[in-house]
């Protein structure tokens, strides 16, 4: 398993409502079109309103590979700038799990 968290800060109200957006039509494609991905879950933040946290896990490192090349994932990190203030990234390394195969 190979797994990241991001935590967006979007630059106000507009920009979050306009984000949002986007990762719904993002995440339309990404779960029609990538067997590879195993979770990928957005989270508004309890209480900071334009927070967004996305926990990642895909099958392997591959599968992640193939999911950052895909068209409309481009198309996603080409525009996520427009609505962001920060940007934050921990890549993860699987070590116990309920719900998902945990062998690497």
């Amino acid at each position: 398993m190979f797994g990241l968290v991001v935590r967006f800060t979007c630059k106000d109200e507009t920009a979050a409502a306009a984000f949002d957006d986007l990762v719904a039509r993002t995440g339309e494609q990404i779960r029609a079109n990538e067997p590879g991905t195993v979770v990928y879950a957005v989270h508004r933040v309890d209480g900071l309103p334009l927070q967004r946290i996305f926990y990642e896990l895909y099958r392997d490192k591959a599968a992640f590979d193939e999911h950052e090349s895909n068209d409309y994932v481009r198309a996603f990190l080409a525009e996520r700038d427009d609505y962001l203030s920060a940007t934050e990234v921990d890549f993860l390394d699987l070590v116990s799990a309920k719900g998902v195969d945990g062998e690497h």
